[in-house]
């Protein structure tokens, strides 16, 4: 018999409440009907471990988002039982099939953990208020007396906030000074969860339990305690003095920070205290721009600071892993002419490596090779570079941007001593904490600013709209402390000031998750966001990194949504020939990070119902994707990939309180899990302040619904392996209307109304200009929609069962009544208006807007 047991809270999993009573709800599929007896067993309260039992519901309470793997039994049991004023407990669910049968142990059958409970006390707002700096004492144990503490007013209600300090010696004879200080024992440690430097450009997640155990320096800290608190601890580098968290041997907290000045210094660290993450990582951010302040630079008056750029919201074609290394002018118009063959029309285009002018011509490494002029290659685009973009242009006319890939020093290997660029520009020899390349010829700092403004000079001049600027964490294995300091803010202020000024802010910043330029050039917020990539590189052909590369741009996504930067979780391939399964798992999860999506697709090699669900077109003919209003970031920042739990990313479309949360779930697993998702976890949705408004709940790839929900109601979800699904919560507007049946008679009927956005679409909600709903004098209905492309829009009416569409409904598309034929209920509750077919059917023309109108009436 096939038993699967979901419950929440969940188990192996840490859960902090608020509310006064716990409520468990229990999911039990079987391939059996069994009438089966569950409890949850549990030591809430004290005085030993004891049973709750729980009472068995309709399925309807809990309504299912998944088709096809949802067993034919399926039971729900729920329970609720006080909680006590504070202090942690655990539980786990127990079952049987009668009286008297063995118990089965959920956690022991699923291999998982117990579930834990904190229990937040009432109180403890103000306790986070009114601290001192002897107050940080709490959270350590044996804090360090060598550190200063000091209290910081917090920008973000709710945190309390403590700047740390220490001394670190000046750098002498060509070392840096450094200073490795353990801070103290973290105390009443629940869970733990870091932004390590897993390699030496990139960040990702570290968690664990208990004791704090890390074997990478961390950016940033986070311990989840037993009395609900978040201790969220950040190392600020600035003033050439780099600082990072690790751990001892027993647990402690160690700061080490490596001083590049040749006087004496002082580290920094920021740590907030809040009953919830966001809280606290807020109030660190906040605080941190601050002590950046000082060291900002100044942006020249010709910098063109385009605050609010729309570059990469089409849809883009990169050709790193689709055309490989061997890059060529054909190559590029082949694979363009092939995109425009299969209907896929980009925007724009990231001519990435390879295309430059290179030493040492015949080797396939890199590191090896240096750059020796600013015109391309001559081999391989023999008319120029201006030439290769003006044929691009010329052909393809549907490409806005051209963007250009180089290294922050030109290229993996330099700078070539035999080029033009040597003979032009000052030039160094630096040394570097690398044994692949010891040591590397770059262009002096003092000569930084000219070359960089001629180089993209150049660039701007053979039609190139932007550059994605790699291997910035070269500036990072700078072996010299002299030369650190000489060059990494020159480096990135000459980078910044030469890419504004003839790009705008079309510039991708990649392998640049270092410390020295997150808070140098990221954390400010005096000039214009740009694109950053997130992780580490997508590699079509290792299996076991396409769960983990959506798991660590989610988890990275906790800091870099807070930047000036906008998240780029990578391209990848729409059908590889290696890692299929994974293909729309990647999609979804670009879809939802709020960020750009780029494809890498080799020739020929095209999902293009994938694209399609990832894309729309609009009435000027373009092609766009559909981004969420903020960025989507990991929902669980405790939990390790090694748990196998779903992982939940948030994100949110619409204005605050009318808008809609999104939430992505994908299995990283190779087995079937089953979720329970209260509607109180989705973005935008608070459980203890919207206790009147409606909700529904509609996943994209099954189509399902759940609606008459409430804030403090939930839904479940079935993900066989590698598998995920989107849902989307929607606020419902509710209305009454006078009808009057065959025999005149009035009566009132409650009708619940929300606009889905475009169907069949993973971010359809994305769609949504805006809505207004409201019934107008005459007792009608309206439904005034805007929407920023063509497709497939659905309206939710929960009473449309009862209504006839030629009778009851006219659909208006720029004020002129749609074909009949574009209109059709669909899962009994949605009005779907084919918007695209509607707009050429009427013979419509674009005029000066992208926005698309449509009235619906009943």
């Amino acid at each position: 018999m096939a038993i699967s047991v979901t419950s929440y809270p969940p188990l192996g999993k840490a859960t902090c409440l608020k509310s006064d009573k716990v409520q468990f709800r229990v999911l039990l599929d079987s391939d059996s009907e069994t009438d089966f007896e569950v409890q949850v067993w549990h030591d809430i309260g004290g005085y030993g471990w004891k049973a709750l039992p729980l009472r068995i519901c309709p399925p309807t309470v809990l309504p299912s988002l998944s088709s096809g793997l949802v067993p034919a039994h399926r039971l729900v049991f729920e329970g609720e039982i006080s909680r006590p004023p504070h202090g942690i407990s655990n539980f786990t669910i127990r079952y049987r099939e009668d009286r008297d049968s063995e118990w089965h142990w959920a956690n022991k059958e699923q291999h998982t953990g117990n579930g834990e409970l904190i229990f937040l006390s009432a109180d403890l707002p103000s306790q986070l208020s009114g601290f001192s700096a002897e107050d940080f004492a709490r959270y350590f144990d044996h804090l360090s007396p060598d550190v200063e503490v000091g209290v910081r007013k917090s920008e973000a209600p709710g945190a309390a906030l403590w700047s740390l300090s220490g001394s670190v010696d000046s750098a002498r004879d060509g070392h840096s000074g450094i200073v490795s200080l353990p801070l103290g024992v973290p105390s009443s440690v629940s869970r733990f969860f870091a932004l390590a430097r897993i390699e030496t450009p990139w960040l990702g997640p570290r968690q664990g339990r208990d004791k704090l155990d890390l074997k990478e320096d961390a950016l940033l800290c986070s311990f989840l305690r037993e009395d609900g608190v978040h201790v969220v601890l950040l190392g600020v580098t600035v003033g050439d003095i780099l600082t990072v968290l690790k751990s001892g041997p027993n647990g402690e907290l160690v700061v080490q920070s490596k001083n590049d000045n040749p006087a004496p210094s002082r580290f920094q660290v920021l740590a907030a205290a809040a009953d919830d993450f966001e809280t606290a990582m807020s109030a660190l951010i906040y605080e941190a721009r601050k002590l950046v302040r000082p060291y900002e630079i100044t942006l020249e008056n010709d910098a063109r600071a385009q605050w609010l750029s729309e570059w990469y919201d089409g849809l883009t074609y990169c050709t790193w892993n689709g055309l490989g290394q061997d890059l060529t002018e054909d190559k590029i118009l082949s694979a363009l002419d092939e995109l425009q063959d299969n209907g896929i029309k980009i925007k724009a285009l990231i001519i990435d490596d390879n295309w430059q002018s290179l030493d040492n011509d015949g080797s396939r490494d890199g590191w090896q090779r240096g750059w020796t002029q600013f015109e391309a290659n001559p081999k391989a685009f023999p008319n120029g570079l201006a030439r290769t973009v003006s044929s691009i242009r010329e052909k393809h006319r549907n490409i806005e941007y051209v963007v250009v890939w180089h290294a922050i020093l030109g290229y993996w290997g330099g700078i070539s001593p035999e080029g033009s660029l040597a003979a032009t520009y000052k030039t160094r020899e630096v040394t570097l904490n690398s044994a692949t390349k010891p040591s590397i010829l770059t262009i002096d700092p003092s000569d930084i600013q000219r070359f960089y403004n001629d180089f993209y000079a150049f660039l701007s001049k053979s039609g190139i709209s932007g550059v994605k600027t790699d291997a910035q964490s070269f500036l990072d294995l700078l072996s010299d402390p002299n030369d650190r300091k000489a060059y990494t803010s020159a480096y990135q202020d000459a980078w910044t000031i030469s890419s504004l000024r003839h790009f705008g802010p079309k510039v991708i910043s990649c392998m640049s998750q270092i410390p020295q330029t997150i808070f140098h050039s990221q954390l400010p917020t005096n000039k214009p966001t740009i694109v950053l990539r997130n992780s580490n590189d997508f590699f079509p052909d290792i299996e076991d990194s396409h769960a983990w590369h959506v798991f660590c741009n989610a988890h990275n996504a906790l800091l870099t949504r807070y930047l000036n930067v906008l998240p780029d979780w990578d391209m990848f391939q729409t059908s590889p020939e290696n890692g299929r399964d994974y293909a729309s798992f990647h999609a979804a999860a670009r879809c939802i990070s709020g960020g750009p999506i780029y494809i890498t697709d080799k020739p020929g090699q095209h999902d293009m119902a994938l694209i399609k669900q990832m894309t729309a077109s609009t009435i000027q003919g373009t092609t766009i994707i559909l981004r969420p209003s903020i960025v989507g970031r990991t929902l669980d920042m405790y939990n390790d990939i090694q748990e196998g739990h779903i992982l939940r990313i948030g994100t949110y479309h619409g204005r605050a309180g009318t808008g809609s949360g999104i939430m992505g779930l994908f299995n990283v697993t190779s087995g079937t899990r089953s979720v329970i998702i209260p509607l109180g976890d989705f973005p935008g949705i608070y459980a203890d302040k919207e206790a009147e408004t409606g909700y529904i709940v509609r996943a994209h790839k099954t189509g399902k619904i759940a609606d008459g929900l409430l804030a403090s109601s939930a839904v479940s979800v079935t993900l066989e392996g590698k598998g995920w699904e989107v849902i989307t919560a929607y606020p419902t507007t509710s209305v009454t209307l006078t009808t009057k049946d065959n025999a005149k008679q009035e009566s009132d009927t409650a009708v619940s109304v929300a606009v889905l956005g475009l169907l069949a679409k993973i971010t359809g909600i994305a769609g949504l200009v805006n809505s207004d709903i409201y019934v107008e004098e005459s007792g009608r209905l309206r439904v005034d929609i805007g929407i920023k492309a063509l497709g497939v829009l659905g309206v939710y009416f929960s009473t449309l069962q009862e209504w006839d569409i030629d009778e009851h409904f006219m659909v208006l598309l720029s004020g002129r009544p749609v074909p009949r034929k574009t209109v059709w209920k669909e899962d009994g509750k949605v009005l779907a208006i084919d918007v695209e077919e509607a707009w050429y059917g009427l013979g419509l023309e674009a005029g000066w807007g992208n926005e698309v109108w449509v009235t619906v009436l009943l």
